[in-house]
C-alpha cells in the first residue's frame, strides 16, 4: 500500500545519506567566503511580495509566473524568497550599511522558493549559495566576484565548468540598444508566441531569455531569429564599454578563461553591465550551475539612495549532481568512535552512565535499544563502522570492568570500568 502523504511535487527529502554532499558544499561555501573576506548574512524566509515585484520586475517568469505568494492574517501580500539579491538589498538599506566600510562584503546559504517545471537539479525548493559585494562600480569588485564563484567550483573538484560573459549596459545606454531590438523583433512579431510577444511589449531585453523552442536562448544551437538579433555590446556607452574592457582585463590576467555570450541577460531587471552564467556538462537541458550580475540601480528601485552591487547565486543542488556525475568523492559522514554493546538490565543501567561520560568526554559513541542479542548487537556495531566496541556483560559486571575490542584486528583487552574514558581517548589517538 502506497504512503498516504508524499512530498509535494517539485521538492524532496535530504536523507542522511546524501547528507555528506550537503556538509560539504556548504563547508566549502562558508571557508570560501571567508577567505575572500565576506560575512554571512540570513534574511527572513518570506519578505513582502513588493520587494520582489520592485527590484525584478513585471513580465519576468519569475514574478509573472513562479513566485510562492500568499496572504498573510493581517491581509498583507508575503512571498516566499524567490532569490536572495533583493533581500539583502533591503537589509542593507534598512540597517544603514552604507555607513560602513565600502564595500559591504555579504554572503549566505538559504533556500529559494520557485514555481518551476521540476527537471535535473531544478527543484521548487532548493539551496542556493550567494554573495552580494555593495557599495562600489569598480569593475575589480566583478572580477572578485566571478572569481571567487569560480574558486568555488575548482575547490569542489568540479571540471568542465566554463564562464559566459557578457555586458547589458546600463540606463544610458540600454534604453538606445531596446529600441532597436524592439525594432528588429516588431518585424517577425507573426512568428513570435505568445510569451515572447509579452515580453516585447513589456520587457524586450527577456526575448533573449525565452524558454520556447523558437526562441530559445543558446550558444550550442542558436536559431536564426536570436543570432540575427542586435546584440547589446555593439550599443554599450563610454562607461559601459570601459568597464567591461576592465573586466576582461582583470579576469585575463587572473588567468580565469571566458567566453563572451552576446545572447546572455539572466532573467531579472536589476542587472546592469556585467552578467555572468557558469555552464556544466552533464546535467540535463539546464547547464546553469550559477551565475549572476551586477545590479547598480537596486537600491533606488527599493526606495533607497544610490548603493551599486555585484553578486552572484549558486544552486547547491546543481552543483551536487554535477559532484556525482563526475565520480567525485566527498567526506563520509564521520562514523562512531566507539559502540557499546550491553546485555542484562544492570549491565544496560551501567552503559547509559558510561555513555554519558564518554560523550562529556568529547568521543562519539552509539548503543543499541530494545531487548537484542549479543550478536544482534555485534552486528550493529560491525555495520556502525566504529573503531572501538566495548563489551558490558555479566562477567565484565562481576569484575567492574569492560572488554574493548580493537574492530580492525579484533584485538580484544580488558579495561578497569574506572578508567575506560581515559584509555578509549588514549587507544583513539592511534586512528588519528
Amino acid at each position: 500500500m502506497p504512503p498516504l502523504h508524499r512530498s509535494p511535487r517539485g521538492t524532496r527529502d535530504l536523507l542522511p545519506e546524501s547528507q555528506p554532499f550537503w556538509d560539504h558544499v556548504e563547508e566549502i561555501a562558508h571557508d570560501i567566503s571567508l577567505n575572500y573576506g565576506f560575512s554571512q548574512i540570513n534574511t527572513p524566509t518570506f519578505e513582502d511580495t513588493s520587494l520582489f515585484i520592485r527590484g525584478i520586475g513585471k513580465g519576468t517568469d519569475l514574478v509573472d509566473k513562479e513566485m510562492y505568494t500568499f496572504q498573510d492574517k493581517g491581509g498583507n501580500s508575503q512571498t516566499l524568497r524567490s532569490e536572495g539579491t533583493a533581500p539583502v538589498m533591503r537589509a542593507y538599506l534598512q540597517h544603514g550599511m552604507h555607513t560602513l566600510n565600502q564595500p559591504v562584503k555579504l554572503y549566505y546559504i538559504a533556500p529559494v522558493f520557485r514555481y518551476d517545471r521540476p527537471q535535473a537539479g531544478r527543484y521548487r525548493e532548493h539551496r542556493q549559495f550567494g554573495v552580494e559585494a555593495i557599495g562600489e562600480t569598480d569593475p575589480a569588485l566583478d572580477a572578485e566576484v566571478i572569481t571567487l564563484a569560480h574558486d568555488y567550483y575548482k575547490k569542489l573538484g568540479i571540471s568542465k565548468i566554463s564562464l559566459q560573459l557578457n555586458s547589458i549596459g546600463c540606463n544610458t545606454c540600454r534604453p538606445l540598444y531596446l529600441k532597436k531590438l524592439v525594432g528588429f523583433y516588431q518585424k517577425h512579431r507573426s512568428n513570435l508566441g505568445q510569451d515572447c510577444r509579452n515580453r516585447l511589449d513589456i520587457n524586450p531585453l527577456r526575448l533573449f531569455d525565452c524558454k520556447e523552442k523558437n526562441c530559445r536562448n543558446s550558444l550550442l544551437d542558436p536559431l536564426p531569429l536570436i543570432s540575427e538579433a542586435p546584440k547589446v555590446i555593439d550599443s554599450l556607452c563610454g562607461e559601459c564599454e570601459s568597464h567591461f574592457k576592465h573586466l576582461q582585463d582583470y579576469l585575463e590576467a587572473s588567468k580565469l578563461s571566458f567566453t563572451l555570450n552576446p545572447t546572455l541577460v539572466r532573467g531579472l531587471d536589476y542587472y546592469t553591465k556585467t552578467v555572468f552564467e557558469f555552464w556544466a556538462q552533464g546535467i540535463g537541458a539546464q547547464n546553469a550551475v550559477g551565475g549572476g550580475g551586477r545590479y547598480d540601480g537596486l537600491a533606488e528601485l527599493l526606495g533607497g539612495k544610490r548603493a551599486p552591487g555585484i553578486g552572484f547565486g549558486i544552486g547547491l543542488d546543481r552543483a551536487i549532481i554535477s559532484l556525482q556525475e563526475q565520480n567525485i568523492k566527498v567526506p563520509e559522514k564521520t562514523q562512531p568512535e566507539a559502540f557499546l554493546v550491553s546485555l542484562g538490565n544492570l549491565a544496560r543501567r551501567k552503559t547509559l552512565i558510561l555513555l554519558r561520560s564518554l560523550r562529556q568526554a568529547g568521543i562519539r559513541v552509539e548503543s543499541t535499544f530494545g531487548n537484542r542479542s549479543m550478536r544482534s548487537q555485534m552486528r550493529q556495531a560491525n555495520a556502525s563502522g566504529a573503531f572501538y566496541t566495548i563489551i558490558l556483560g555479566e562477567d565484565e559486571l562481576a569484575k567492574e570492568q569492560v572488554t574493548s575490542r580493537d574492530m580492525a584486528s579484533g584485538e580484544q583487552k580488558q579495561i578497569p570500568l574506572e578508567t575506560i574514558v581515559v584509555q578509549l581517548k588514549k587507544d583513539l589517538e592511534s586512528w588519528e
